[in-house]
C-alpha cells in the first residue's frame, strides 16, 4: 500500500501483475488481490485506471462507486499528473520534448495512423532526459492524455524504443538486462473525490528497474 484512506487506495503494483483479471485466467491481479484484502473490512475495490501488466508502479482503485466515478471523471478530462520512468534505447536528442502521434486501436495493438483518420485518437506526452546512459537514456515521461500502451508505442516510433518492449519493437526479445518493459509508474498527483485537496503519491523505482539503470551507467561500464 502507498496510501489509504475511507475513498481511495493507491498500490504498487509489481510487474508481471494484471491490473484487473485477465478473461479467461485464473491468475490473480491487482483488483482480487486488493479485493481480499479489503473484504476483511467490509469494504470493495474499484478500478479507477489501469497500468500495463508488465509496468510497475502507481495504481489507483476507489472504495466506492460514487468515489470511482468521480476519479474516473478526472481521468477522462486528463487532469491527473501522471509521471513515468521509462529507460529507452539511445538518445532523444533534446533534453526536453513533447510528441504527438494518432493511434488506432487493433486488436492487442495500438497502430500509428495519419492526423487525418478520424478514427484515429490523439497520444500527447512530454518527456525530459533525466539520465545519459550507455546507448540509452533514463527519461522521465508526463502523460498529457492516457492511450493505452502510449509511452511505448511512442517511443518506437521515434526509434528510441522502451528497452524490453517486445510487444512493439520485435529486437527488444534479446534483451537480458531486465525481462520486462522498462517503464514505471512513480508519480500520481489527483484530487481527492471528498475533500478536494490535491494527493500526491510518489513511488519509488523497483530493484529490477534501478539494476537496469546502474548497469547502463558511464561509471558502471567504466569499471568493466
Amino acid at each position: 500500500m502507498l496510501y489509504e484512506d475511507d475513498a481511495v487506495v493507491a498500490i504498487d503494483k509489481p510487474a508481471g501483475l494484471a491490473a484487473v483479471p485477465v478473461k479467461g485466467s485464473d491468475s490473480p491481479s491487482a483488483l482480487s488481490l486488493l479485493s481480499a484484502r479489503l473484504r476483511l473490512k467490509r469494504q470493495r475495490a474499484f478500478v479507477v485506471h489501469r497500468i500495463d501488466r508488465f509496468t510497475s508502479g502507481v495504481l489507483l482503485f476507489a472504495k466506492t462507486e460514487r468515489d470511482r466515478d468521480t476519479l474516473v471523471r478526472q481521468f477522462i478530462e486528463h487532469t491527473p499528473k501522471r509521471e513515468y520512468l521509462a529507460v529507452v534505447r539511445g538518445s532523444p536528442g533534446a533534453k526536453d520534448g513533447t510528441l504527438v502521434h494518432y493511434f488506432r486501436r487493433d486488436g492487442m495493438f495500438q497502430t500509428l495512423r495519419p492526423e487525418s483518420d478520424t478514427t484515429a485518437a490523439r497520444a500527447e506526452l512530454r518527456y525530459s532526459v533525466e539520465r545519459p546512459l550507455f546507448g540509452a537514456s533514463l527519461v522521465r515521461v508526463s502523460l498529457v492524455t492516457g492511450l493505452q500502451n502510449q509511452i511505448r508505442v511512442q517511443f518506437s516510433a521515434i526509434g528510441h524504443p522502451v528497452i524490453g518492449d517486445r510487444k512493439y519493437h520485435s529486437e527488444e526479445a534479446s534483451e537480458r538486462r531486465i525481462t520486462r518493459v522498462a517503464l514505471h509508474a512513480a508519480n500520481l498527483q489527483f484530487i481527492h473525490p471528498r475533500s478536494g485537496e490535491s494527493i500526491s503519491i510518489v513511488c519509488e523505482q523497483p530493484p529490477d528497474f534501478r539494476s537496469l539503470v546502474q548497469s547502463l551507467s558511464p561509471s558502471a561500464r567504466a569499471r568493466r
